[in-house]
Parts: C-alpha cells; sequence; structure tokens
C-alpha cells in the first residue's frame, strides 16, 4: 500500500508553473472578453501569479511570454517577482502574430523572415540570461494550408536549421522545450504536428532540446499517456501545457474536460519518476480564460493537477505490478480504478492545513479582498491581453 507521509511530501515537493498569459484579458479564437481589474503590464501579472502561489503554496514559478511580457529592465522584473515570493519561468517565444509570419516563421520561404524569426528565438535567450530562465519553450505555427503551397521536406529543413542555430546559443544550463500541435492555424501541413516529429528534432539536436506535451494538442482519442510515458523513458519529455479540449485547442482549465485522462498521464508520470525534481519535468499550465475569473481559474487548475497526482500516487504498484505479471488484467485495472476513485480532497486540505495554508484555496482567495482591491486599483491604462 501507499506510503501516505511520503504522498504528502510528494504533493507538498510539488511546483507548478503557472503562465503570464492567464492573468490577462485572452481567450477563443473568436473573441476576447475584457474583463476589470486585469493586469496593465508584466508586474501586475506577477502580482496576480503570487496570489495563487499565497493561497495553494505549489506555484511559485511564472512563465513569460515575448513580446507580450518585454520590458526594458528584466533584473528589475526578477526582483519584482522576488519580493513576492515569485521567480521567473519559461521564456515562451512567439513567432505567430507578425504580418511577416503569414506564410510561417522559421519555416517561411524567403530568408529573410526566416532570420527575423531566428533573431527572436536568440532575443529570447538573451531574456533567459537576464531573468535566470532555464527554459525556452518554443512552438510554431508554421504550416501550409494548400497542398502544392510549399516544400514539405524543405520546411523541415529549414526548420532544423533554425533549431540548431538557437541550439548552439543555450548556456549549459539552458534547455529548449519544442512543443508539437496537430493543427490550426496551418490545416493541410503543420510543420511540428505531433509528438514523433518534435522527439526527432530533439533527438538530433541533443541533450538539451526536449519534447513539451501540450494535453490539449491531440486529435481525439490519442493515448497521451502513451505519449507522456514513452518520453519519460527515453529522457526527452521537458514538460507539460496543462489545459484541456473538448473539440480542438480549446485551452480550457486542466482536467475540465477529461479528468480520468489526466489522472492517466500523472499516474505515468508518478510511477516513472517524473514527478522528482531530477528529471526535470516543468509542470506548466497553458490556459487562456475567456468568460471565468483569472485568478480563480489559475487557482483551481492548479488544484485539480494537485488532485490528479495524488490519486496517482495512491495507485497500489506493487498489486498492480503483480497483476501485470500474472496477466490478471481486471486486477490490474482495478489497481488503477481503485485510486482513481478516491476521494483525495480531505488529504489534500491536511496537506495544506499543515503547512500554515487554508484549506480550500479558491474560498480563501475570494475572502482575501484581493479581487475587489483590483478592481477599483487597476483603472486606465492599457489591459494585458492578446486581442485575438
Amino acid at each position: 500500500m501507499p506510503d501516505i507521509a511520503a504522498v504528502k511530501a510528494a504533493l507538498t515537493a510539488q511546483r507548478i508553473e503557472t503562465p503570464s498569459w492567464g492573468y490577462g484579458n485572452s481567450g477563443t479564437r473568436f473573441k476576447v472578453f475584457a474583463q476589470a481589474g486585469v493586469p496593465r503590464d508584466p508586474y501586475e501579472k506577477l502580482d496576480d501569479a503570487a496570489k495563487v502561489h499565497e493561497f495553494t503554496g505549489v506555484a511559485p514559478k511564472v512563465a513569460l511570454h515575448i513580446p507580450w511580457d518585454r520590458v526594458d529592465d528584466y533584473t528589475a522584473l526578477g526582483a519584482h517577482a522576488k519580493e513576492r515570493g515569485l521567480e521567473l519561468g519559461a521564456i515562451n517565444s512567439n513567432v505567430f502574430q507578425d504580418d511577416d509570419y503569414k506564410l510561417g516563421s522559421v519555416c517561411h520561404p524567403d530568408p529573410r523572415v526566416r532570420r527575423k524569426a531566428t533573431d527572436h528565438l536568440l532575443e529570447c535567450v538573451d531574456i533567459m540570461d537576464a531573468t535566470g530562465s532555464s527554459d525556452l519553450k518554443l512552438w510554431f505555427s508554421d504550416g501550409t494550408n494548400y497542398p502544392g503551397q510549399d516544400d514539405i521536406v524543405g520546411r523541415q529543413e529549414r526548420l532544423a536549421e533554425a533549431l540548431a542555430e538557437v541550439y548552439e546559443r543555450l548556456g549549459d544550463d539552458q534547455r529548449m522545450l519544442l512543443e508539437y500541435k496537430l493543427f490550426e492555424p496551418a490545416f493541410y501541413t503543420t510543420d511540428v504536428p505531433d509528438w514523433g516529429t518534435a522527439y526527432a528534432h530533439c533527438l538530433k539536436l541533443g541533450p538539451k532540446a526536449q519534447v513539451v506535451v501540450d494535453t490539449g494538442h491531440h486529435a481525439p482519442g490519442t493515448n497521451i499517456e502513451f505519449i507522456v510515458a514513452f518520453l519519460l523513458s527515453q529522457g526527452k519529455l521537458g514538460g507539460f501545457d496543462f489545459n484541456s479540449r473538448f473539440y480542438a485547442d480549446d485551452d480550457l482549465m486542466v482536467g475540465a474536460a477529461d479528468p480520468f485522462q489526466l489522472f492517466r498521464i500523472l499516474h505515468e508520470v508518478a510511477k516513472n519518476r517524473g514527478l522528482e525534481a531530477e528529471t526535470g519535468v516543468a509542470f506548466m499550465l497553458d490556459q487562456c480564460h475567456n468568460i471565468e475569473a483569472k485568478i480563480p481559474a489559475v487557482i483551481r487548475s492548479v488544484m485539480n493537477v494537485q488532485e490528479a497526482t495524488a490519486k496517482a500516487l495512491l495507485v497500489d504498484l506493487d498489486a498492480l505490478g503483480e497483476a501485470q505479471r500474472s496477466g490478471d488484467v481486471l486486477a490490474a485495472n482495478a489497481a488503477l480504478m481503485d485510486a482513481y476513485n478516491t476521494d483525495v480532497r480531505p488529504l489534500l486540505r491536511e496537506v495544506r492545513e499543515e503547512r500554515g495554508l487554508a484549506p480550500d484555496p479558491v474560498a480563501a482567495y475570494r475572502a482575501s479582498g484581493w479581487q475587489e482591491h483590483i478592481v477599483a486599483d487597476r483603472v486606465g491604462g492599457t489591459q494585458a491581453g492578446w486581442g485575438a
């Protein structure tokens, strides 16, 4: 049976990175609905992220997105984060919102555009140097919409060339995390469409290149836990972008669509030592809240990851292994289902209380008065957001 003390220790040690863009006005591909009290700059985004960490105790890192979070002084931004008990996490590049990138960025047929895109990626590494971040996260919207639009192999060669240049720029303690996406905005071919393509490029680049699994970027029915288990076994799972999808890239709160899938993924992570700091797996959120309040939604996602992790840690691995070795299909499945059907909320409340935290982070946030404070205080200026 699982050691409850060890389970508590693992839950206490878990770290979940929140996205700066999750605190601003963001949303679906058809509309962004502005909300009162939204941050106006990266400093205010960090102020909101600090509240998530204050009430959950497990979210000290904040990922930045460039140019959305560009500032004149990254040392000052880092100091602001540190004052609030935070640190700056992954630096996310943006080579998809410039008019030059209509036909692609690093895969574009025009060498001028490719140079512009690659220079932006190199700029992101400079920002990593300034912030102390160890992770450069790359997602490319590159692809084509029509047969014959461009050379498929040629685009892969251009991609590999850009990745190699950026890889060589990385420091000894820095790494490149390559994300894949099935489709959108490219509908005929996508240049990094699946984990195999990402894995192949990372394998060629070397040990500082790893794959990011965005849980919302897969075709219906995809066995994401298989992908996670394989990449972890090969030392190529760099991290997650946790969110949920019902249809396409919905970017909903993690666990909202299929909490059982989230549990299955985290079971493979826990069983294969992915929760241990030495593996370097980054547990990042990537959600774009369209109608719900920003900060409580991030808190809820953090709690959903915690609950799925707790259930994964409660799997009786001895019983599971014995059933698997003996070919007892039903007993093996029952070992997982017993853990999944456990109500872990009392356990997590206990873990929080033992750390001096409120047992219900969402309720604690609502009672804190922070939401009312930011609504009253953040009047004027331009709200942060990506303006879809």
